[in-house]
């Protein structure tokens, strides 16, 4: 596997140590407050309808196969997870961006060592919604037609045992795309020529949105984690492009 994987890692611990830092704390309490409640929420509701959810998507076997259930039944329970876990990060997301978009601009200014931001004002920071929101709209428009045809994909026998499997890889790539976004639109990079650049950086894409994905899956951490992906996507932004940034102890 080529090194540059490797690098998703690094990315998000040294994101996790920023957004602890008291420059930075601020600005990650109010989206840490929400994502909380959110998770909360989903959690509860997502246990008392877990169960019927296994069952609707557990393809229907004869009896003479009755005993493969017992074989399938943690796949479709792992599927089930990802996909609860894919709609909470990607309404939590829907909810944060602007603040999200606001991290990411300060994250900026601490790594490059200079500030080409306006100063931070509540006006600054509702400025941002429309334009944060219209590229959350724009990713969900990327990511509702193939999370449909992976949907799809579910209720199709046989071909439904490939499909946790594919919900994992196109959810490591949407964690790249969710997180890194919020530099490149801050730096008005459009959206089209982000994915291309995902694409050409894309074992590092890879690497960062793998180490992401697997961090938000672990009940209470992923709450931490997502100001942290942000911070680190930030980082991962700067330092793939080749452009200064300051190292602070």
């Amino acid at each position: 596997m080529p090194a540059p994987v490797l690098t998703g890692p690094q990315y998000l611990g040294e994101g996790l140590k920023l957004v602890l830092s008291p420059g930075l704390r601020l600005f990650v309490l109010l989206p840490l407050t929400i994502n909380l409640l959110l998770f909360a929420a989903l959690v509860g509701f997502a246990v008392q309808q877990f169960g019927g959810w296994v069952d609707t998507f557990m393809p229907s076997l004869p009896d003479w196969l009755s005993f493969l259930e017992y074989l399938l039944w943690p796949l479709f329970v792992v599927l089930v997870l990802l996909m609860v876990f894919f709609s909470f990060t990607m309404l939590a997301n829907v909810i944060a961006a602007p603040f999200n978009g606001f991290l990411a601009e300060k994250v900026e200014v601490v790594v490059r060592g200079e500030d080409p931001f306006p100063a931070f004002s509540w006006g600054e920071l509702l400025a941002m919604v429309p334009r944060t929101l219209g590229r959350e709209a724009r990713k969900l428009a990327y990511f509702l037609p193939r999370a449909i045809g992976l949907l799809i994909l579910t209720f199709i026998p046989v071909l439904n045992l490939v499909a946790a499997p594919l919900w994992l890889l196109f959810g490591v790539w949407m964690m790249a795309i969710q997180y890194i976004d919020y530099p490149a639109d801050n730096n008005k990079m459009s959206w089209q020529d982000m994915l291309a650049w995902l694409r050409e950086k894309r074992w590092q894409s890879l690497g960062f949105g793998g180490i992401t994905y697997a961090a938000l899956l672990v009940p209470g951490l992923n709450i931490l984690m997502m100001p942290a992906a942000v911070a680190g996507a930030t980082l991962f932004w700067v330092r793939e492009r080749g452009e200064r940034a300051v190292t602070r102890s």
